[in-house]
């Protein structure tokens, strides 16, 4: 059940705790560098975390970041940076055409604990409660400052997704263009995760937050016998996406081709995640992108270290591609953290080069892989190179209440 109509990616902006372009992350990716740096949460000691920094300068004044939140500020620059490498201009766009859907794991958290202290500091007097707390904290803020400052005005939300968000959100673009909604769609996820507390407080609480360590950048480890939790992160990817005819009638330059997805629940448990419903969204995804599973070349894992989740990923893979699996599996939170709603995109994004370079970025600080989790291409801390290059990824995301989004990609290839 191949998507007509075609859906092709054509510009990519982002933002990492790696860099803030494709070639930046890219290159840290193949050297095996980790972005993971030390923070220190409110009320809590220091943990290690993805930070992320970027001119946020670039698209906003210091009155427009100072009043809107973070998850916005990512948005924007990422929005915008999607549009620039598109090679758009958007003094040329029906702006009205153009929609925008970001996936997020949560928002409004850290404006509301911002608040909170502030007026902690006034006897809790909620007379010094920002008036811009509402707007900050409202669902759909990152995508909304994003219109905002682009002057875009077309459909916009969030799609609230938990850690799947950035595949919903991908997702999302791609169906709004389909029905012929919009003519071209921003779409992906952020997160501004590090900046609440609470999340750092709910995940130790979980016994499911990795330590600092000697070393933060060696703090998330999936696949490894001694991967011990989730490494926090912020960040965000949005892609510009459009309809193949459209990208080829004004001479786009095509980055990869939308194959296929799928979406489905669990509805087994809050956290614990379900491999029996996750190899089904694997199989709904090459079902609609007509692939058998044999026609995948990567396996991009949501692999968040872990020690619940990643065998049982490794299940639905064995489930999905045997165990014999030919494709490379890699995995991304070794270098970035997980950055939530923003997961999805980031790595489906540090992935796309392979179509051009040939190479399949590495799992990173696995010095003792867990039987659990062993696959026979697993690619453990240094880049390989197939023997023919890559043509389809297949990029795995999963997040709390069993929601699983799982989306294939391909380079474009004329029929």
């Amino acid at each position: 059940m191949q998507i007509r109509p075609r859906i092709v990616i054509t510009g990519v902006g982002l933002v990492s705790p790696l860099g803030n372009d494709l070639a930046t992350i890219r290159n840290g990716l193949l050297a095996g560098r980790s972005g993971v740096r030390k923070l220190t949460p409110r009320y809590m000691d220091e943990w290690p975390a993805g930070i992320c920094d970027f001119p946020v300068s670039r698209y906003q004044s210091r009155k427009e970041a100072r009043r809107g939140t973070r998850a916005g500020q990512i948005a924007v620059f990422c929005g915008r940076e999607a549009i620039r490498d598109a090679e758009l201009e958007l003094s040329r766009l029906d702006r009205s055409r153009i929609g925008i859907f970001v996936g997020i794991t949560e928002h409004g958290n850290v404006e509301t604990e911002n608040e909170v202290a502030n007026i902690k500091d006034y006897g809790y007097n909620v007379k010094y409660w920002s008036h811009h707390h509402n707007p900050r904290s409202i669902a759909n803020n990152p995508a909304g400052e994003l219109c905002l400052n682009a002057g875009i005005t077309g459909p916009h939300w969030c799609v609230g997704a938990a850690c799947a968000a950035g595949n919903c959100g991908l997702i999302q673009g791609a169906q709004q263009l389909i029905l012929g909604e919009v003519d071209l769609a921003l779409a992906g996820g952020v997160s501004e995760s590090i900046h609440t507390f609470g999340i750092f407080a709910s995940f130790l609480a979980q016994n499911a937050l990795a330590p600092v360590g000697d070393d933060p950048a060696k703090a998330s480890r999936p696949f490894d016998r001694d991967r011990n939790g989730i490494v926090i992160a912020e960040g965000g990817c949005l892609f510009t996406l459009e309809r193949l005819e459209d990208a080829e009638g004004r001479g786009a330059k095509i980055l990869a081709e939308l194959l296929g997805w799928g979406i489905n629940t669990d509805a087994t448990d809050f956290v614990l995640p379900n491999p029996e419903r996750q190899a089904q969204a694997m199989r709904l995804a090459l079902a609609r992108a007509g692939l058998e599973p044999g026609d995948i070349d990567i396996i991009s894992a949501h692999a968040t270290a872990t020690p619940e989740g990643d065998p049982k990923e490794v299940d639905a893979i064995r489930e999905v591609f045997g165990a014999d699996c030919g494709a490379y599996v890699n995995a991304a939170k070794g270098y970035y953290g997980h950055a939530m709603g923003a997961a999805g995109a980031l790595e489906l994004a540090g992935n796309l080069p392979s179509f051009e370079d040939g190479l399949v970025h590495p799992a990173i600080n696995i010095n003792d892989l867990d039987p659990a989790c062993a696959l026979p291409r697993l690619v453990i801390n240094q880049p390989v190179r197939p023997g023919r290059f890559p043509r389809r990824i297949l990029n795995n995301s999963f997040g709390m209440l069993g929601i699983n989004a799982v989306t294939v990609v391909g380079k474009f290839e004329k029929e």
